[in-house]
């Protein structure tokens, strides 16, 4: 059999992972399962990773992301009206919500899961902030596109509509409904550019 790098193995080990995590929940992606799952002796997901919470790290990193490429995919739509601008991308980003429930449900079983692990927590921890990031590029973005000053510093206004993205999808993956999920999009979009515009004050903002 021919030798196989532990750089080569990491990604083969990382989707291997995620494949198990997907199909049968995180708990049960023991290191002898992603082996089984990858064909390998179990030995060697601890040679490559160590322990176990070294595999869910990249896993968690791997899955950040890919969920930041996505968004970064979106085009924010060019335009003067900055409700419109972020009411087509948060449409689009809903999209991805709904055409792939079981990547977010992967990221929410791994997100409480590393809130309990002190080793994890940085990763957890380091995936918001990297979020974080991508939706202030699309506000900033936006507003630049709108012609317009935002009433809040965009950190404000983009973790404010990042948080309710984060409620809605969780309510998505427990009690799908279109036209409820839909509204609640629609509502999130207002408040968000009634944030931005200063018609929605932050208690405390800086």
């Amino acid at each position: 059999m021919a030798h196989v790098s532990a750089a080569e193995r990491r990604p083969q080990l990382i989707r291997a992972a995620i494949a198990v995590m997907r199909r049968d929940g995180v708990a049960a992606a023991s290191t002898r399962a992603i082996a089984a799952e990858l064909g390998i002796a179990q030995a060697t997901v601890h040679y490559v990773y160590g322990a176990k919470d070294e595999l869910y790290r990249a896993v968690i990193e791997q899955l950040t992301a890919d969920i930041a490429e996505q968004v970064r995919a979106i085009d924010i739509p060019a335009g003067p009206d900055f409700h419109a601008i972020i009411g087509a991308f948060a449409q689009r980003l809903w999209r991805t919500v709904v055409e792939q429930p079981h990547v977010h449900q992967l990221i929410a079983e791994l997100f409480v899961m590393g809130l309990r692990s002190p080793s994890l927590r940085p990763t957890i921890a380091a995936y918001q902030r990297r979020l974080d990031g991508v939706f202030e590029d699309a506000f900033r973005e936006a507003a630049a596109y709108a012609g317009m000053t935002l009433a809040h510093p965009v950190e404000e206004v983009a973790r404010f509509f990042f948080a309710g993205l984060d409620g809605l999808i969780l309510q998505r993956l427990a009690r799908p409904d279109d036209l409820a999920d839909e509204r609640s999009l629609v509502q999130i979009v207002a408040a968000t550019t009634a944030l931005a515009e200063g018609r929605l004050p932050l208690t405390g903002s800086r």
